[in-house]
């Protein structure tokens, strides 16, 4: 039997008594003693993880099965049931210990997960994280660098320089000096941007105009700001009307302004005008910022980046890679044409970055986001970029977007289904069962509806849902796949297709016995 290791400070060791106490410490039995306080770094910290990890992995692997489907069947109430009874009382008076704790909340978690990594869990922006980039995330979750000052993480800070370099030559690859930040998400980077815009404005309060399609984030950002309420101009195909923004930009003027439009929208997919946008933006003295939390990616693939043509002209961009980047939450960017942009965010805190540490060469981190303590999440994309490299990444992106292309033409050629007249947005394809609209607008739109809701109850699919322009120019109620996996095939897809048809013959079954009518036979579908 090899010798134990010699004890390290806030370490257990056999010397210390029962079950690692100290002589002074009685033994904690429901916790199984202080091995429920040993800690993921040190020298020791690997070996409690393995053993750990095991649990975790296997409860992942159990769930799967069990849960059947991209979603557990049943509704809010099923999955209530099942999670309390896993996890009640989550804080009990004595403490069932690590073991059996990470059995039972991860089973409960993942038997009751949406799992994107499922091919028929396509609802959202919501993508399955590749394994590398969660690996990459346990190692920094065990090593836990707060990004706020050198002396907490020392490399880190080197890798998130790194890594938000590469991403704003990227984003701004003309640009003599771009920069990024490392953010929580879409939310964030919109909230800073619009920030930066305000304290480059002068002259007046920064009025902020925006299409109809543009995210909730960037009216909540105008509020939070205390900035007037963002103008919001009509959008045609779901994409900003540049007359439209040039009429509005006109009767602001004298203002200070920022447009801010989008490279993909959330609901489908559609990529604002760009190059019309920056001229009609430079003409008016105008700031831009894009939000491309979706869009961005495609800049990867050089087959696909001229669809972001007139990014360039941008002052700041929003990325997001826990979208079409596939890695886990929280993996946010905003990019910066010039860094000189960013200055505006520098504080000074004594017990951080005081003055003569920063002389004395310690790099400065509190300037680099609005948050304080932040987790390390550039070590995730570093490991990811470095793993697959641009081209491998451009090949994920690609596959996405070819298969919502290959997917749409199912749907456009399946004699119960509709696909929605414009084309498919990115990687977003808006469709809704034929008989729906055999239906007035709002029974119609009822279907498409229920339809969603009886496949999430039945835990088969996790389809989202979309109110979007028809081809004759009226907003109607539609099914949405937001296709972000990275190597499912367009026949993984199909079953979707089916359950869809049949799921409407269901809803519509059930509204017109609810109504007392028998379905038309023209309407009549499988039994």
């Amino acid at each position: 039997m090899p010798p134990a290791p010699p004890p390290i400070p806030g370490e257990p060791s056999a010397e210390r008594g029962v079950l690692g106490a100290s002589a002074g410490t009685p033994p904690t039995t429901g916790a199984g003693g202080v091995r429920g306080g040993r800690v993921a770094g040190g020298a020791h910290g690997p070996e409690h993880l393995r053993a750990l990890t095991a649990i975790v992995l296997d409860a992942l692997a159990d769930a799967a099965p069990a849960r059947g489907g991209p979603l557990p069947a049943g509704g809010p109430e099923a999955v209530e049931q099942n999670t309390r009874a896993l996890c009640s009382p989550v804080l009990p008076e004595e403490g069932v210990g690590p073991e059996a704790a990470l059995g039972d909340v991860v089973r409960a978690v993942a038997e009751g997960a949406a799992d994107p990594a499922d091919p028929a869990c396509v609802a959202h922006l919501h993508c399955p994280p590749l394994a590398v980039a969660v690996a990459a995330d346990l190692a920094g979750a065990a090593l836990n660098p707060s990004m706020d000052s050198w002396d907490q993480a020392p490399a880190a800070g080197v890798i998130e320089e790194l890594t938000t370099a590469a991403l704003a030559r990227l984003v701004h690859p003309k640009a003599p000096a771009p920069d990024a930040l490392i953010t929580s998400g879409g939310t964030e980077s919109n909230l800073v941007a619009l920030l930066l815009a305000r304290e480059r404005a002068a002259g007046g309060p920064l009025h902020v105009v925006t299409g109809a399609n543009a995210h909730h984030s960037v009216h909540r950002a105008a509020w939070m700001l205390g900035l007037p309420a963002p103008t919001v101009v009509a959008c045609k195909d779901g994409r900003i009307d540049p007359a439209a923004l040039d009429l509005a930009l006109t009767a602001l003027a004298g203002s200070p302004l920022l447009v801010v439009a989008t490279a993909g929208t959330t609901d489908e997919g559609r990529i604002d005008p760009l190059p019309e946008i920056a001229r009609i933006a430079e003409r008016h003295t105008a700031q831009l910022h894009v939000d491309a939390a979706y869009g961005g990616p495609l800049l990867f693939s050089d087959r696909l980046a001229p669809q972001l043509a007139g990014l360039e002209h941008a002052a700041s961009v929003t990325f997001d890679l826990h979208k079409l980047g596939w890695q886990p939450v929280a993996a946010g960017v905003l990019a910066v044409a010039d860094a000189g942009m960013l200055a505006p965010l520098s504080l000074r805190a004594d017990y951080l970055n005081a003055d003569d540490d920063t002389e004395a060469g310690l790099p400065d981190l509190l300037g680099r986001s609005i948050r304080t303590t932040r987790r390390p999440d550039a070590l995730k994309m570093a490991v990811t970029f470095r793993a697959l490299g641009r081209r491998g990444l451009a090949e994920l992106v690609e596959h996405c977007v070819r298969t919502a292309g290959e997917f749409g033409g199912a749907v456009d050629a399946h004699p119960r289904l509709r696909l929605r007249p414009g084309g498919i947005g990115i990687s977003t394809v808006l469709f809704r069962p034929a008989v729906a609209d055999a239906l007035g607008d709002e029974a119609g739109d009822a279907v498409v509806a229920a339809v969603r809701r009886t496949l999430l109850a039945e835990g088969r699919a996790v389809l989202g849902r979309a109110v979007a322009e028809d081809g004759d120019g009226r907003s109607r109620l539609w099914l949405k796949a937001t296709l972000l996996h990275p190597n499912a095939a367009t026949a993984d897809l199909l079953p979707l297709l089916d359950l869809v048809t049949a799921a409407a013959d269901r809803a519509l079954r059930e509204a017109s016995a609810a109504e007392g009518t028998e379905v038309p036979e023209t309407e009549r579908l499988s039994p």
